[in-house]
């Protein structure tokens, strides 16, 4: 096993989520709040005493991951645990862990801490588990304060690592909850992961850290948990994430407190910020400030900004860049500030006149030169190609395509990444047969595909309802390329499936995956449920729900409840429906547009159109909130919708709810919505154009229908049919198409 330590420090977001700690790095513990009065009893009560380090904690509380480096009251080794920690020296881990497994009795905690250690340090999926199996054990014996701080950070990095961020995240939660800072390389790998999985919970847990450290006087005490630049460009990365300009600020600005100074990587993660603050004006003064401060600039640098300006949908500039980079110039900075406009926000302005201050007279000074010349590498042909793909110029992919291969430089020959893009272009128009042509060519060359590249294609032939070749190249896929199908191949198939209404290869495919030991996903789950809902097997999609939320993997979300409202409204089974979304309130998802909307489509086939009058009450009142910018009720508001207003609005004219048809309509006309009259002027036709025509009703009846007839006139009046408004009858010609008598 390799036990090479990394670099002790890095500033780079990726290196902190990937970082391995050598086996004999020692974690320094802090208490983050005064030790309890009493080590051997629980309490809530303060001590008075002032902060200070500890070493040992004696906490049997298993809802905590507590720590306890005191040997003190160890048991002396036998001889089980002088083996395991003789093997566990020698780094043979596999040993070590077979002899745990057959220990008629717990091991010491060096021994157990050493264990847990170099299992997350192997960083595989099986050591992890058995890092965890660990963790189960000793919760359940409430022994967990067994651990030392180290076995318990390197498994916070593992399990960020390998993607089980909130399992991660658990435990430096637990770690602060025990009273002890984690080492600054384990709760940066876990900032950095949660800043793309989470970037509201990365936020949290770097202020969480930061304010423990913060309460310590003397820095010494605390260095190895203060943050480093690597920790602040995680942080600084979550706030780009979410576009928070102000935040952003904050964090950079408390850089220096740290000892902490901005490096390319920061202004990288500063070129991100700019592009989801829609500030496509500011890229080039990111770029010269990094000139400016003496910061060697990185490919990466140079690349971001390409794929900020394809993201802008200014091709033109991207291209301008590479283009330039291929003929070796540094005047780049110029070059970008010629083709800027002027996009400045009032909002944003202070905050990024703090962070560019270069950006506020740039007239004053000439555009910086890069320190060297940079030659455009495979990475930024590929975006820009994925910038031509964005657009269905599928002619310029292949050119850059055929570019690329002609290059001297093999830094710019195509990937598969290259490749699978340009696949992507042909998939996207629909051009099934020249893709499956650069995959031959992928072959031919020697450029292996991997399960993205079948995957799209695999996506490609559902699309063109052509199922039957999308299970050919899934085949292809595993005896040929040798690569097994993942929940994404599954669950392409299966709509696939769904679009040509094959229900029953839904659940093959379904049954299939689970049989491979594939996890289904949400997506899995509610497009089996799609697929019973549209086939009228509501009861189906009702039982595959009830597994999902039972299934702890994944979360039940509106799109599947939403299904279900689906399954029921399709036969017509309004009050199921409504029982449903009775159920979906009381789990605190609230009806949205495509709820109603089934809603809609079963009353309507139910023929119950005093329901349509109630659902639209809700509807009218949650849409005006939506103009109102809120309200008493505790709905939320909602934002209109063609389809749904439509289905009401055609309820209530073949109902004669003509008041409330004229609602209806209205609200569609005032949100831009052009309703369909000629199909409220057939059905208005086909329907009443004999209403209110009887002389022998009698004078109460008469009375009864006033509203109705007065609301019916007006209704007319909208369509543009003759009315009472302008006081004359009307008839249609036998030749109309909408010939009947007289009103």
């Amino acid at each position: 096993m390799n036990t090479t330590p990394p670099p002790s420090s890095s500033s780079s977001t990726a290196a902190a989520a990937s970082i391995q700690f050598p086996l004999t790095l020692a974690l320094t513990l802090h208490w983050v709040s005064p030790p309890p009065p009493a080590l051997f009893t629980t309490t809530t009560s303060k001590s008075k005493f002032p902060f200070r380090p500890q070493a040992t904690i004696n906490n049997t509380n298993s809802s905590n991951l507590s720590l306890a480096t005191d040997k003190s009251n160890n048991p002396p080794p036998n001889s089980e645990d002088q083996t395991l920690l003789t093997l566990l020296r020698q780094r043979k881990t596999e040993e070590a862990w077979l002899i745990y497994t057959q220990c008629s009795h717990l091991p010491n905690p060096t021994c157990l801490s050493r264990l847990v250690s170099q299992l997350s340090y192997q960083n595989t999926n099986l050591s992890l588990t058995r890092a965890q199996s660990i963790i189960q054990r000793l919760r359940h014996e409430r022994q967990l304060h067994c651990l030392d701080a180290n076995s318990l950070g390197l498994l916070a990095v593992a399990a960020a690592k390998a993607g089980q961020t909130l399992y991660a995240t658990s435990i430096i939660k637990s770690m602060l909850k025990s009273g002890y800072l984690p080492h600054v390389k384990a709760w940066s790998a876990v900032v950095s992961r949660l800043a793309n999985d989470s970037p509201a919970e990365a936020i949290k847990l770097f202020s969480s850290v930061v304010r423990r450290v913060r309460r310590f006087s003397d820095p010494s005490m605390v260095s190895d948990s203060r943050p480093d630049t690597g920790a602040y460009n995680a942080v600084l990365n979550a706030c780009a994430n979410i576009g928070d300009t102000k935040k952003f600020l904050k964090v950079f600005d408390e850089m220096p407190e740290s000892g902490c100074e901005p490096d390319v990587l920061t202004y990288n993660v500063m070129i991100k910020l700019c592009a989801r603050a829609d500030r496509k004006d500011l890229l080039v003064y990111v770029l010269e400030r990094i000139i400016e401060k003496g910061i060697q600039l990185c490919m990466t640098t140079l690349h971001s900004l390409v794929a900020a300006y394809v993201g802008f949908d200014d091709i033109e500039t991207a291209e301008k860049i590479v283009q330039a980079m291929r003929e070796g110039r540094q005047d780049l900075c110029k070059i970008l500030r010629d083709s800027n406009e002027e996009n400045l926000s009032e909002y944003e302005k202070d905050v990024f006149e703090k962070l560019l201050p270069n950006s506020i007279n740039p007239n004053d000074y000439e555009p910086p030169l890069l320190p060297k010349v940079y030659a455009p590498n495979t990475r930024m042909y590929t975006t820009l190609m994925k910038g031509y793909m964005k657009e269905a110029r599928v002619s310029d992919t292949v050119r850059m395509l055929e570019a690329m291969r002609h290059q001297e430089d093999s830094a710019s020959h195509p990937d598969h990444v290259s490749y699978t893009t340009v696949i992507s272009a042909f998939v996207k128009v629909g051009s099934m047969d020249r893709a499956r042509q650069v995959l031959a060519e992928m072959t031919r060359i020697g450029v292996p595909a991997n399960r993205v590249t079948y995957n799209i294609l695999l996506k490609g032939y559902c699309q063109q309802l052509q199922i039957e070749k999308a299970k050919e190249l899934m085949q292809e896929m595993v005896d040929d390329a040798g690569i097994e199908p993942d929940v994404v191949s599954y669950n392409t198939l299966m709509d696939g499936c769904v679009l040509v209404d094959d229900s029953a290869g839904v659940l093959t495919y379904f049954n299939e995956m689970r049989a491979r030991g594939i996890s289904p996903t949400k997506i899995s789950y509610t497009t089996l449920m799609k697929a019973f809902a549209l086939s009228g097997q509501p009861k189906l999609a009702n039982k595959v729900f009830e597994e999902m939320l039972n299934d702890p993997r994944v979360k039940v979300d509106l799109v599947a409840w939403n299904m279900l409202v689906e399954g029921y409204c399709r036969l017509g089974l309004v009050e199921e429906a409504k029982n449903i979304v009775q159920r979906m309130r009381e789990n605190g998802f609230y009806p949205n547009v495509a709820t109603y909307g089934s809603l809609a489509n079963g009353i309507a086939l139910a023929r119950k159109p005093g329901e349509a009058l109630l659902l639209w009450n809700e509807v009218k009142e949650r849409f005006s909130r939506e103009n109102e910018g809120g309200g008493s009720s505790t709905l939320p508001p909602l934002k209109p919708d063609e389809g749904l207003l439509d289905t009401l609005a055609d309820i209530c004219v073949r109902a004669a709810f003509f008041r409330k048809a004229l609602e209806i309509v209205s609200c569609m006309e005032e949100n831009g919505i052009p309703p369909n009259k000629t199909k409220y002027t057939r059905i208005y036709v086909e329907m009443h154009s004999r209403m209110f025509t009887s002389k022998h009703a009698s004078r109460a009846r008469q009375d009864r229908r006033i509203e109705r007839k007065r609301a019916a006139e007006a209704f007319k009046f909208w369509l543009g049919l003759p009315n009472s408004y302008y006081g004359s009858e009307w008839r249609l010609e036998p030749g109309d198409d909408y010939a009947s008598d007289s009103v």
